[in-house]
């Protein structure tokens, strides 16, 4: 926390614009190896004096020793070549190689020093004080006044260790000043007519400014500026000021001063209990020009919101909490640039779409598991009412931690209640995107239908409560073959309400529907591992076949599908029993997975796993092959009754490399609907990652042409403190690097400098499209100073 009055002369004569949202943000100083602690003096009123010569003046009451003397009184140590203590005038004066060390471990060094015998008035000529978390300090003279206050006279101030090889060379920054006073009761130093250099040259001049002493770990007062620019505001600059009200609670004031719109105020506050903490933060602003935000949310006068969060432990399994989001406008965050609405880069590459307001209690047991939680989402792009409410969502999970049948038992339950007001659809077709057909304000709601939509949330209330029981038991046999039965019983109580909003009945019945869906499930999984030993390694081959029988799921199709979207079909879940993601589909029908797997371990280190296989309907309905209301399961794979062939190599020689592809092929053309190549590797001082992705078409998903991309990254550690890293993702099919991202930084035990270049995204209001924009960041921080950075934009 630091006081810095006139801190934007630094900034002009830097000429650099910076704040802390930059990259180098995610850099921390090289830690300190922990030192052990400092042994402290005796404390109990008596001078302990050796030295190779003592003598007493009685008749002047003066103490004289000479010759590598150590004095030791009131909890501090005294090191030097001679020291005279009067007794009359209760003074003591060293001098010659001085080192004196009080009983908090800081060390002061000095050619002349003349102090009272309790060390608070006095002075010091030339001398060298390091404190116990590395910082120090030089000056001529420092002249000690009340046990409290300390001047020093041509001081510099440094948190940097002194060059190994050249102890006399300049440290990487210091800070001199003409007079340096640290007010020990406040914990404060202030600098006065001071200037900082970097290696020896000055680099910026400061009047004056003040920062808490090192032992301070948070301290009231003004913290860093930050500077900000955005169109409709213009120029911003905030002051933060940091009060610690108390040990346990505190409040940051940060007042951004427009030149557009005026003062934007910001608070927060946050307090620590015995059980958890909260905090809350509130902004607001009368703006001046509401008319720079013509047509958008932000056309009005005041303008703000509240955001909170908390967390209590009831006890060591359980705990509750909450988030809460409250604005004016959904795009308050967004035109103002506030933290909340960035990513940890600070650059809007990767946008939240909502902010979360949810009430939650979590527990947690050696084998068990429950969560309960209602939320609202609030919407960044204004379609707040087709975003569900939840309340609530409960889960609970829970292994029987005995045998029961000599196998393992265990069971599940999910309760989900939800509302919407109006409906979402999602365009699939060239022509529905143009013309708009798939929105809720198109002319024509008829043209809402399966063909040309989906409908990703249905307007209504959706309640569904379900229950699961699996049994599950391995055995091997005398040959080795490992035999695992298993038996699932689930069983959904469904209530839904569908409003009966234009288009909505082309894909769900509206009006109110109950329904009682039961999905049991009987299963055996087979495994026979071969073993071959070879002096280079050892190889295990192992079939798998996993065959499981259930009735046909009841109701496919027919009932609202909230959270089961998502399906992707690949090497992870083909023995997964049920390949639907969420609870609002169950897969039935007779199947089988069949597939082998293949493990090397080289004994002088390195493997490769090796799993190919499909998936086949037996019998029954394929709910991969029915449509809902947002075609889950079309276009997957799994929609025929011989699935497409999945494939996974992943292959890594040793801890530098690694190798992973994944493959989905077509089961009758053999032409490759997925496929993901990737590469790592990481040494002691770069590492570097490559990504190939290509994606067949799926139009009943909405995905017309094939995808095609790069994404790679890179950090190379080129000396002892400086990294360079940068990223960057290639559109193959367009032709086009459409986001990237190229940093430096320098780091060490006392100095951050970071740099970076990034591409970034910046949504316009209603649901027009992000943007693409560029942006450069930097970031200087000074330890025990303060870091101090901000993002520059480009133009163009």
């Amino acid at each position: 926390m630091v006081t810095a009055h006139l801190i934007l002369v630094v900034a002009a004569i830097f000429e650099i614009v910076i704040s802390i949202p930059a990259a180098a943000q995610g850099f921390t100083y090289n830690p300190h190896r922990p030192k052990p602690p400092v042994r402290p003096a005796n404390n109990d009123g008596k001078m302990v004096v050796q030295a190779v010569e003592v003598d007493y003046d009685y008749n002047n009451q003066r103490v004289s020793a000479v010759g590598n003397v150590q004095m030791f009184y009131n909890g501090t140590s005294v090191e030097a070549d001679k020291v005279i203590y009067d007794q009359k005038t209760k003074r003591l004066h060293a001098e010659g190689n001085i080192r004196l060390t009080d009983a908090e471990g800081k060390v002061t060094y000095a050619n002349v020093m003349d102090l009272s015998d309790d060390y608070r008035d006095g002075f010091v000529d030339s001398l060298r004080v390091d404190t116990e978390d590395a910082t120090r300090m030089a000056a001529t003279r420092a002249d000690r006044s009340s046990g409290n206050y300390t001047v020093f006279e041509n001081g510099v101030y440094t948190a940097c260790a002194p060059c190994k090889d050249d102890p006399k060379k300049p440290p990487l920054w210091q800070v001199k000043g003409a007079r340096i006073i640290h007010d020990q009761t406040d914990k404060m130093l202030y600098f006065e007519n001071a200037q900082l250099e970097f290696f020896g040259v000055p680099m910026a001049y400061l009047p004056y400014f003040s920062t808490p002493d090192p032992t301070v770990k948070r301290k009231t007062g003004f913290l860093m500026p930050g500077y900000s620019n955005y169109t409709a505001f213009g120029y911003g600059v905030e002051t933060p000021f940091y009060w610690a009200i108390a040990p346990d609670y505190d409040a940051t004031f940060s007042p951004r001063f427009t030149t557009r719109q005026g003062v934007l105020l910001q608070g927060e506050f946050r307090q620590r209990l015995m059980n958890g903490a909260y905090q809350i933060r509130a902004y607001g602003i009368d703006q001046l020009d509401p008319g720079a935000y013509a047509g958008q949310p932000g056309d009005r006068q005041f303008r703000g919101g509240i955001d909170t969060k908390g967390q209590f432990a009831l006890n060591d399994k359980w705990v509750w909490g909450w988030d809460g989001v409250l604005l004016s406008d959904y795009y308050f965050f967004s035109d103002y640039r506030l933290a909340q609405y960035k990513d940890p880069l600070g650059s809007f590459l990767s946008l939240p779409t909502e902010a979360i307001s949810q009430l939650y209690l979590t527990g947690v047991g050696s084998r068990s598991y429950f969560d309960a939680r209602t939320i609202y989402y609030l919407s960044f792009s204004g379609n707040q009412n087709q975003v569900p409410i939840i309340y609530p969502v409960v889960d609970y999970n829970n292994v029987i931690n005995h045998p029961i049948f000599g196998g393992e038992f265990s069971y599940k339950t999910n309760f989900t209640n939800l509302s919407r007001d109006t409906a979402a659809f999602d365009p699939i077709t060239t022509l529905a995107n143009t013309a708009s057909l798939c929105t809720t304000t198109s002319a024509d709601p008829l043209a809402r239908t399966p063909s040309q939509c989906l409908l990703r949330g249905f307007p209504g209330t959706y309640t569904r409560l379900t229950a699961e029981a699996q049994w599950r038991k391995s055995y091997t046999d005398p040959f080795g073959q490992i035999w695992t039965p298993f038996a699932i019983l689930r069983a959904d109580a469904i209530n839904a309400s569908v409003s009966n909003q234009p288009g909505v009945s082309n894909f769900l019945p509206v009006g109110d529907t109950q329904a009682l869906r039961a999905m049991p499930a009987v299963g055996l999984e087979y495994r026979y591992p071969f073993i071959n030993v070879q002096p280079w390694g050892t190889t295990t081959i192992e079939p798998i076949a996993q065959i499981i029988a259930r009735p046909n799921e009841i109701y496919a199709g027919k009932l609202p599908n909230e959270d089961a979207q998502s399906m992707v079909f690949d090497a992870s879940n083909l023995f997964a029993v049920d390949k639907f993601s969420g609870y609002d589909r169950v897969e039935g029908g007779g199947r089988a997975n069949v597939g082998v797997q293949a493990t090397t371990q080289f004994d002088r280190g390195g493997s490769v796993n090796v799993l190919f296989g499909q998936s086949y309907q037996l019998f029954g309905l394929n709910s991969y092959a029915v449509k809902d209301a947002t075609n889950t399961g079309l276009d997957s794979g799994l929609q025929n009754a011989r699935s497409d062939y999945v494939a996974r190599i992943n292959y890594s020689p040793n801890r530098t490399y690694t190798f992973s592809v994944r493959s989905r092929i077509d089961e009758a053309t053999l032409n490759v609907n997925r496929f993901e190549a990737e590469g790592r590797a990481a040494f002691d001082r770069w590492s570097v990652s490559l990504m190939y992705g290509n994606y067949a078409p799926q139009p009943e998903l909405g995905y017309l042409t094939r995808r095609e991309g790069l994404l790679g990254s890179a950090s190379v550690k080129v000396a002892a403190n400086w990294v360079v890293s940068g990223s960057a993702r290639w559109d193959l099919e367009a032709n086009k690097i459409n986001s990237y991202n190229i940093g430096a930084g320098y780091v060490d035990d006392c100095f951050v400098l970071a740099a970076n270049y990034v591409t970034s995204f910046s949504y316009s209001a209603g649901t027009a499209p992000p943007v693409l924009g560029h942006a450069f960041m930097l970031t200087i921080g000074l330890r025990t100073i303060g870091s101090y950075s901000i993002p520059v934009p480009s133009i163009w």
